[in-house]
């Protein structure tokens, strides 16, 4: 049986340093899949934006500044709250939205006690999958 962790959350799309509009996204971890993270940015229109990246980068990225590439991570205080941003990178266009750090570690902490760090091998399944197909 796998497990679903999932999390709304209002996160804010920076337009300019002091403009910015609210985005509902949601943040979906699950144990069949315990390396990545998702992320779905409800961003008016027909279809969701939907993310996915290394669950180790969102976990780095909550105390210190990382990634490169597509997804940037970084924590940071605008106007004395304590916020998460994340810089994502596509063909289509670049976005920095903006998170309450609170929401974001209290949601990976759940994943974290779900499926702590190296286990995720295990949560795969994959060696008792084999031996399943080895014994037939």
């Amino acid at each position: 049986m796998h497990t679903v962790i999932e999390r709304e959350v209002e996160m804010r799309l920076v337009l300019a340093p002091e403009r910015s509009v609210a985005v509902p996204a949601r943040l979906s971890y699950r144990t069949d899949d315990p390396y990545a993270v998702h992320m779905s940015f409800h961003i008016y229109s027909e279809t969701p934006v939907h993310w996915t990246f290394a669950r180790e980068l969102l976990m780095a990225g909550v105390a210190q500044p990382c990634g490169d590439g597509d997804v940037r991570v970084w924590p940071t205080c605008v106007g004395g709250r304590n916020v998460l941003c994340l810089a994502l990178s596509s063909p289509n266009g670049d976005a920095l939205l903006e998170a309450p750090s609170h929401v974001v570690a209290a949601w990976l902490e759940r994943t974290l006690r779900e499926v702590p760090p190296g286990s995720e091998r295990e949560a795969l399944g994959l060696d008792a999958q084999l031996s399943e197909l080895l014994e037939q």
